[in-house]
């Protein structure tokens, strides 16, 4: 607005407000211009006497710019002339629209081409499609072909009402020979049905499709529309309204990557002459995912839960890569995204059995998984002697009237002295409650922060830190011993809690885990955890637990199995006797040592015992 009294008569006469300083702003604001820069050739001495004289000078100029497309320079220049009266006179700019770009001084319309990025897939470590782009439907109907009957079906068979197909109906841009899009499907059988009635018509397209469905569906996710709370995490300028962004797990948390970026071309067309290119950025498209997850193994997990509630993770012991990461139940993407049920939400929030919970990256009570560590972190500061057995009598102990009553409960009397192997191969709660007020609070809470209890855990997909205590103190006895085998409020993921385990098959040094296939493997989180002797001392104890212990319905496996059995108790007080019970086994095969699975379980209390261990051993068995 402050350039505009600056233009010429001529100029003003020819080029009204509207089509010169507004255009130009509205072109730069469309286009994104920014960082423009505009540098003047000085004239010289002579020049600018010729040109007061005349009343009229040519200033060359060179203006650079950023624009959505990438830079735009150009070489131009401005006639000054002299215009008015003594008082009044001064110079004014025979302004065109060669100054906004040179290219449309004569005319000529700025267009801007983009291209859409193919998106990026996600894939498992031997290239199978977790999330991939393929052929999907577009149903719509041709309104001048369409009946109320038939429009009627096609709302029912859609999922859709009849006033949201006449929502779309009435779009201004609507005519009776165009096509009106109204839902994607991927149901081949209903694209059958759909044919069938007048007015539809379906077009193939390219969309995004999950082949893993429910038992990938945490750790994949899905895509919806964006919508404007996106832009809080998102650029606004990368979308169009229409465009797609991922809504949960992998998709949302690498949206930027798997996105890619839009190609755009500036161009100046004139009718009859070729195109202008002013600038061009070229397609991005996005980059795939490669997993060290093997799909397979993940959906034999995932069948093995048979609509269950629980997690699991698999890893590699020796490399550190996750071969399975589990949350059952899952939801199945594919018809969140295509599906024709308009309740499914309502469904899958009312279900008890809470499918939209991401197990696999919560905490939970570990149980007796955790006496191994405990029985490391024992070890390692000399407040265990392995060969030492203590006098238990009875199925309860209490250090005494401080305790207000409590009491630690084992499951079975001991014939002797109890040793650590015994107490692991019994899971002696009794046991580890007195070796950990033996050690002391400071004691156990450094050994256990050291197996990473507090600490982020270093891994490319989030998961929730393992806690000691809710407060984060352990200045309470009753609490100590509770802890020390997997009760009180600790709480673990099952990928971290896999991962403590491979100190013991590493020489007490305790394997990073990885998730993406280009990560290097073998890498050390956690150094020297405990020695090399102690670290076998525990693996005998490991395969003594099958063939002696609580888990001896692995021993029925072709090959030998060692690990470790645990039930957390979930009660709201500690004077409640029938809460429920989530289960717990911790498995690798004592020889080959090539996966470790860690299975949780929620609600056993009404199951088998042994049940998780025998869906273990099977599925060893069967990925074996």
């Amino acid at each position: 607005e402050e350039m505009y009294p600056f233009l010429s008569t001529k100029a003003k006469d020819t080029y009204g407000k509207e089509n010169s300083m507004e255009r130009m702003q509205k072109i730069y604001n469309d286009l994104n211009i920014s960082e423009v820069v505009v540098e003047l050739n000085p004239l010289a001495e002579e020049e600018l006497e010729t040109a007061m004289e005349a009343g009229e000078a040519k200033i060359p100029f060179q203006v650079k710019m950023e624009s959505m497309a990438g830079p735009i320079s150009f070489n131009y220049a401005a006639t000054l002339v002299k215009e008015g009266e003594e008082e009044e006179e001064n110079w004014f700019v025979h302004w065109d629209p060669g100054f906004i770009f040179p290219e449309i001084r004569d005319g000529g319309e700025i267009r801007i081409h983009t291209t859409s990025p193919e998106r990026g897939e996600i894939l498992d470590r031997n290239k199978m499609p977790l999330a991939l782009n393929d052929e999907i439907f577009e149903v719509g109907v041709i309104p001048g072909e369409l009946t109320e009957s038939s429009k009627k079906e096609i709302a029912s068979l859609l999922g859709l009402t009849v006033e949201s197909i006449d929502s779309d109906l009435s779009a201004s841009w609507v005519q009776d020979d165009l096509f009106v899009p109204l839902k994607k499907i991927d149901d081949e059988g209903l694209v059958q049905e759909l044919q069938a009635l007048s007015g539809t018509s379906i077009r193939s397209i390219l969309g995004r499709v999950y082949p893993a469905g429910e038992a990938a569906s945490h750790l994949v996710g899905y895509l919806r529309q964006v919508r404007a709370d996106d832009f809080e995490d998102f650029d606004e300028s990368a979308y169009a309204a229409d465009d797609m962004i991922g809504a949960r797990g992998l998709e949302r948390l690498y949206e930027k990557q798997l996105k890619g970026e839009a190609g755009v071309q500036i161009v100046v067309s004139n009718e009859g002459e070729e195109d202008v290119v002013l600038a061009e950025k070229p397609v991005k498209d996005g980059e795939d995912l490669i997993l060290t997850l093997d799909i397979n193994v993940q959906e034999k997990i995932y069948e093995a839960y048979d609509g269950d509630a629980g997690t699991t993770a698999a890893i590699h012991p020796k490399t550190g890569e996750t071969i399975a990461l589990i949350s059952s139940p899952g939801f199945d993407p594919n018809e969140v995204m295509y599906g024709t049920d308009p309740d499914i939400w309502e469904k899958y929030e009312e279900n008890e059995k809470q499918p939209l919970i991401n197990r696999s990256i919560a905490t939970f009570a570990p149980g007796s998984v955790i006496k191994p560590v405990t029985a490391a972190v024992g070890l390692a500061n000399g407040s265990i002697d392995p060969k030492e057995g203590i006098e238990i009598n009875g199925l309860t102990w209490t250090k005494g009237e401080e305790w207000g009553g409590y009491e630690v409960t084992r499951v079975s009397t001991s014939n002797g002295p109890v040793d650590l192997k015994d107490a692991l191969v019994r899971s002696d709660n009794i046991y580890f409650a007195m070796k950990a007020i033996d050690m002391g609070a400071d004691k156990f809470v450094k050994g256990m922060k050291q197996f990473g209890f507090g600490e982020d855990f270093p891994y490319e997909y989030p998961i929730t830190t393992s806690t000691l205590s809710n407060s984060g103190k352990m200045d309470d006895e009753v609490l100590l011993a509770n802890s020390s085998y997997g009760q009180g409020e600790l709480e673990m993921s099952a990928i971290h809690l896999a991962t403590t385990y491979t100190t013991f098959l590493n020489d007490g040094n305790m394997i990073k885990p990885t998730f993406f296939l280009d990560e290097e493997t073998g890498q050390i989180w956690k150094e020297s955890l405990i020695s090399a002797d102690q670290a076998k001392l525990i693996q005998d104890d490991l395969r003594a637990v099958v063939t002696d212990g609580t888990a001896k319905k692995a021993d029925d496996a072709d090959f030998p199995i060692s690990g470790k059995t645990g039930t957390a108790e979930l009660k709201l007080t500690t004077d409640e006797t029938n809460g429920a019970v989530n289960s717990w086994f911790v498995a690798y095969p004592s020889k080959d040592q090539d996966i470790l699975i860690t299975m949780m379980m929620e609600n056993t209390q009404d199951k088998e015992s042994g049940y998780v261990v025998e869906l273990v051993t099977e599925l060893l068995e069967e990925i074996k």
